[in-house]
């Protein structure tokens, strides 16, 4: 009896992990198209709401970096910028994008203790599982200084699981609010709405947050 737990929770990681593998290598097959498709994306608006809660000339993490797109733009307006993604194609492009080092790393190898002013974590950290995303939630607070800010954002939605050959977790405002009352030291400052910019996916929701750390 007291093995059968045991075998369904390895059964579950097994099933996470094969999923994150498969996220990982949809965007190493498809590293080229994603790029094309975001990298010259209008996104200043969102870019500017977060740049101005931040420091002037303030240290950013791009969490999930993708193209390279939102790295570029933060290093023109005078921030110090580190870039990293977990896709090994997409830290190629984005290095050579944004012409800085882009380090090929996974959300939960995060160790970093007090060093960023903000964390913009762009549809990126969406593609981790509920547990794991806790998890991940944690270490980006300890890599904050204090009074630090994350930025990120979600499909609108409840759905978690595999589409289109990615893992995602979406979240409705009351989905996340409850998500994020189990998780220490980081209050939600703002919430906000907005629909697709990419070609063609104008129907598309998505849930935008700026978090602080306390």
């Amino acid at each position: 009896m007291n093995g059968i737990p045991v075998r369904k929770t390895n059964l579950t990681y097994n099933k996470i992990d094969m999923s994150e593998n498969r996220t990982l290598d949809y965007y190493n097959k498809n590293a080229s198209s994603f790029a094309e498709t975001t990298m010259d994306v209008d996104f200043h608006d969102t870019q500017k709401h977060f740049q101005k809660v931040l420091p002037e000339q303030g240290y950013i993490l791009d969490f999930g970096c993708g193209s390279g797109r939102d790295t570029k733009y933060f290093l023109s307006q005078n921030f110090k910028v580190d870039a990293i993604d977990g896709s090994e194609e997409l830290c190629r492009i984005a290095r050579d994008y944004t012409g800085i080092k882009v380090k090929k790393m996974f959300f939960k190898e995060l160790d970093e203790i007090e060093k960023y002013d903000g964390i913009w974590a762009c549809a990126s950290i969406l593609h981790l599982p509920m547990n794991e995303l806790k998890v991940v939630f944690g270490k980006m607070i300890k890599a904050l200084k204090r009074d630090g800010i994350i930025y990120t954002s979600f499909k609108y939605g409840d759905f978690e699981g595999e589409r289109n050959g990615r893992y995602f977790t979406d979240f409705t405002e009351d989905k996340f609010n409850k998500f994020v009352q189990n998780i220490e030291n980081i209050k939600l400052k703002e919430v906000w709405i907005t629909y697709d910019v990419r070609p063609g996916r104008g129907g598309e929701k998505w849930l935008n947050l700026i978090l602080q750390k306390n």
